[in-house]
């Protein structure tokens, strides 16, 4: 069984986003054949494309994973699931919200599922998490993802050190 590192986007705006977010981390080092390897910090951020709602707590985790990459985005799908998650409309609020960035150097376009995330490397919300744990990751096809978060537009998004968590980093 073959292990591969992925990085998982975790975001959230309702029914207590902090605590959907850290119980995410935990519900993500439960996965079956997988291990969570770092967390980011938690990210306020404001909401994109729809503005009308509360903003987003977001952050990044690295899992090293033996699941095939469509078995990881049906567990994180049932995980949002179990949070309560509903998809009512194109960026409209959520509990959780749970995606797949990469999936080691793999490029993967399959009906449902695009690896790397094809937004990602413009949204300062996932890179700059993903840059905080995984300084030197290169996004597959677009290059350094510090080098894509220096060129994003940063604001509507704080680093929230004072949101803390009871799960192990």
């Amino acid at each position: 069984m073959s292990v591969v590192t992925a990085y998982i986007a975790l975001g959230s705006n309702l029914a207590d986003p902090v605590s959907q977010v850290t119980g995410a981390f935990a519900a993500l080092a439960a996965l079956p054949d997988s291990h969570l390897v770092k967390r980011s910090s938690l990210y306020r951020t404001a909401p994109v494309g729809y503005a009308d709602q509360p903003d987003f707590i977001n952050a990044v985790a690295a899992i090293e994973t033996a699941l095939a990459p469509r078995a990881l985005l049906d567990a994180l799908l049932a995980l949002e699931l179990a949070r309560g998650r509903a998809r009512h409309f194109v960026n409209a609020p959520r509990t959780l919200d749970l995606d797949v960035l990469l999936y080691g150097d793999q490029l993967i376009d399959l009906p449902g599922l695009s690896i790397p995330h094809p937004r990602m490397h413009e949204r300062a919300f996932v890179l700059a998490p993903l840059v905080e744990i995984a300084p030197d990751c290169v996004i597959p096809g677009r290059g350094s993802a510090a080098q894509l978060l220096r060129a994003c537009d940063r604001s509507g998004i704080c680093r929230e050190d004072t949101l803390t968590s009871e799960v192990p980093a």
